[in-house]
């Protein structure tokens, strides 16, 4: 077993990990197992889960969708663990993010340590004060939904280069989703809701970000959402135009339901 599963897997980092989620104080999965029993059932089947873990034999369970209505309409789908599988998910993403987080873009703010959505804000007012007052906002249409898990999986060994670990994600992905009693294979997305999901997406979406900053282009980057700050309506006519000639093979790979731009007051 390689020496970042065995981090990932070690008695500190798993019980920071359940210190988390225990804080966090969310629904329960599937299994019916609530935060305030998952001490008693750690207790009794870690040494088990770990070892199947170990062996690669370990199967997470399917998450429990719940939609989550929008207040523009629509509802978002997300996608609930068990309580177990989120200490696991958890125990990753705390080992992982270190690794990984130097290689994303300044530009990004969503779901990072330290950084926060004031600080988006910020630097978006930054760019008005430069002049750069058009914007082109990208619409990345149910994006967890859609990850290609193949590509991301790709990006994923790029970045940790341990077919271990990289085993346990893809098995994650892998999990399936129940709805209303019914389960559904998960062939693509990430789904919201789990705690791997966050750093997954930004792993994913940080190909956009090294797209736009060798296009030389201001953008800031939220989660899934984008907006690009440029300074007249012919550049920003421009991006939107080779944006849209692109998405399928380049910088928007396929992601963007809709390109469109506006001028700020």
């Amino acid at each position: 077993m390689s020496a970042l599963l065995e981090k990932i897997l070690s008695r500190d980092n798993m019980f920071a990990a359940l210190d988390k989620v225990k804080a966090n104080k969310g629904a329960g999965g599937i299994d019916g197992i609530s935060v305030d029993e998952i001490d008693q059932y750690l207790k009794e089947n870690w040494v088990d889960i770990r070892d199947k873990i170990r062996r690669r034999k370990y199967k997470p369970k399917p998450v429990r969708r719940v939609e989550i209505p929008k207040p523009n309409g629509g509802a978002r789908n997300l996608g609930i663990p068990t309580v177990v599988d989120k200490v696991i998910e958890q125990a990753i993403v705390q080992v992982l993010t270190p690794i990984i987080e130097p290689h994303f873009s300044e530009y990004s703010y969503g779901f990072r340590p330290n950084r926060r959505a004031q600080q988006a804000i910020i630097q978006l007012l930054e760019y008005f004060n430069y002049g750069y007052t058009y914007i082109v906002d990208i619409d990345l249409e149910k994006f967890f939904d859609n990850v290609p898990q193949d590509k991301l999986m790709t990006l994923v060994h790029n970045l940790i280069n341990d077919p271990d670990t990289e085993s346990l994600i893809r098995k994650y992905l892998n999990a399936g989703v129940m709805i209303k009693g019914k389960y559904e294979a998960t062939t693509k997305g990430t789904p919201q809701g789990g705690n791997l999901s966050p750093l997954l997406s930004n792993i994913m979406l940080n190909e956009l970000d090294k797209e736009l900053e060798a296009r030389g282009l201001r953008f800031v980057r939220y989660a899934d959402d984008c907006v690009i700050a440029v300074g007249s309506s012919t550049a920003a006519n421009r991006v939107m135009a080779t944006g849209k000639m692109d998405r399928k093979e380049t910088w928007i790979k396929g992601e963007c339901d809709q390109i469109k731009g506006y001028k700020t007051d």
